[in-house]
């Protein structure tokens, strides 16, 4: 089983996973965590997830627990995604502050989403005060993982997003804002919103509002000038085919 998992071809390593978790046993534990920390594709290490949490809770907690403090990143993140696949609210107090800021972005964006499924109700405030500390951070893929954990914990984050939008960090403040817009409306795409928060922290909000009004009015003038410009055309035309009937 251990050379299965360690084999070559990620098919054959998926397979392995998915029939321990078949076929749930602890003897296979320490063989999952093992593989966990290593394991290079991302399917697969969410099979060896899923056959972890297959295993009794009361021997595969402890265990998790010990890799959330792991020196290797993978191990750790994948212990928090492992937490988030259990669900088990007692584990919540091993969320900590080391772990959302940790230097590793890819442990940083498991540890904010594992903590919006395992925080208490009372307790989401302290962890949005936690959270817009990371605001601005790393590309793309960091900056959307942080505003859905930060959209998903809902209108209680609304008074530190507003304030975060005024921050004198341009990176911080279009994120904050980009955050507020998606959760104004989810509907709306990251980078869509991040675009229009850059927009309107370079411009500043009353030059950006009269922007869009000016561009708003063109659009409308446009619009009602197009016929007045098909009119003549088709005009002419008429006159010109008038004449060619005149001159047979």
């Amino acid at each position: 089983m251990t050379n299965a998992l360690g084999a070559e071809d990620s098919s054959v390593r998926l397979q392995t996973a998915l029939a321990v978790g078949s076929n749930p046993d602890p003897v296979f534990l320490e063989m999952l965590l093992e593989r966990c920390a290593v394991e290079p594709d991302f399917f697969v290490r969410d099979m060896l997830s899923w056959a972890l949490t297959r295993l009794p809770p009361e021997i595969t907690l402890p265990r998790i627990r010990q890799e959330l403090d792991s020196e290797r990143s993978q191990a750790r993140s994948q212990a928090l995604h492992t937490l988030s696949k259990i669900g088990d609210k007692s584990t919540w107090a091993w969320i900590t502050r080391d772990m959302l800021r940790d230097a590793d972005d890819e442990v940083a964006r498991t540890a904010w989403r594992v903590a919006v499924v395992l925080v208490p109700e009372d307790e989401e405030k302290d962890l949005v005060d936690e959270l817009v500390l990371q605001l601005g951070r790393g590309d793309r893929n960091v900056q959307l993982s942080l505003s859905r954990a930060l959209v998903d914990l809902g209108d209680v984050n609304k008074p530190l997003l507003e304030r975060a939008a005024e921050s004198s960090d341009p990176a911080v403040a279009a994120h904050a804002r980009a955050t507020e817009l998606l959760r104004q409306n989810p509907e709306t795409g990251f980078d869509a919103a991040l675009d229009e928060a850059k927009r309107v922290v370079a411009l500043g909000p009353e030059r950006a509002a009269a922007a869009a009004a000016a561009a708003s009015a063109g659009t409308e003038i446009s619009e009602t000038a197009e016929p007045a410009e098909t009119t003549e055309p088709m005009e002419a035309a008429k006159a010109a085919e008038a004449s060619e009937g005149a001159d047979c």
